[in-house]
C-alpha cells in the first residue's frame, strides 16, 4: 500500500518479491557468516518486522533456477529421471509443479511451467550446466490432446 496525507493505496495484492518459487535459488548468511542461512521471504519478513538486516549478504556460491518449459500442448503424463537428475553435482532440487491429466499450454498463450530446476555451485558456468544436464535427464509424458469440436 502508499500510504500519504490523503489515505492508503492499495498498489498490489499477494505481492511476491520474485515471481513463484524462484526466490529458493536465493540463501543469505547471517551477520556472523555462520553456516545458517535464510531465505529472501525470512529476510524481507525481518526488515517488515523492524528487525536489522545489516550484515546479511547473499551467500558467496552462485545459483540458479530454470523455470522448466513446456515444450508443446497436451494433457500431461507424467515425469521419468527426476532421481536421477536430483542426484547430479550442484543440483540442490527439482519441483514438478505441472499436475498429472491437466492440459499444457505453452508459453506465451499458456501461463504456467512444468515445474523447477535448483542449483548452486562455484560460479555461474558450473551451475548454468547443473541445471541443464538435469534438465536433459528428464523425460516428460505429454499426449496430444484432442480439440474440441466448437
Amino acid at each position: 500500500c502508499r500510504v500519504n496525507e490523503r489515505g492508503v493505496y492499495v498498489l498490489e495484492v499477494a505481492a511476491r518479491p520474485i515471481g513463484g518459487l524462484c526466490s529458493g535459488s536465493l540463501r543469505f548468511q547471517s551477520p556472523d557468516h555462520g553456516s545458517t542461512t535464510v531465505s529472501l521471504e525470512e529476510l524481507l519478513l525481518r526488515h517488515a518486522l523492524g528487525d536489522s538486516i545489516v550484515g546479511y549478504e547473499r551467500e558467496p556460491a552462485a545459483s540458479g533456477v530454470m523455470m522448466i518449459p513446456i515444450p508443446g500442448r497436451g494433457v500431461f503424463r507424467g515425469v521419468q529421471g527426476v532421481e536421477e537428475a536430483s542426484q547430479l553435482a550442484g543440483v540442490d532440487g527439482i519441483q514438478i509443479t505441472a499436475k498429472q491429466d491437466t492440459v499444457l499450454v505453452p508459453l506465451p498463450e499458456g501461463r504456467s511451467y512444468l515445474g523447477f530446476i535448483f542449483a548452486h555451485g562455484d560460479g555461474p558456468a558450473f551451475v548454468e550446466r547443473a541445471i541443464r544436464d538435469a534438465h536433459s535427464r528428464l523425460r516428460f509424458e505429454i499426449e496430444k490432446d484432442l480439440p474440441l469440436a466448437t
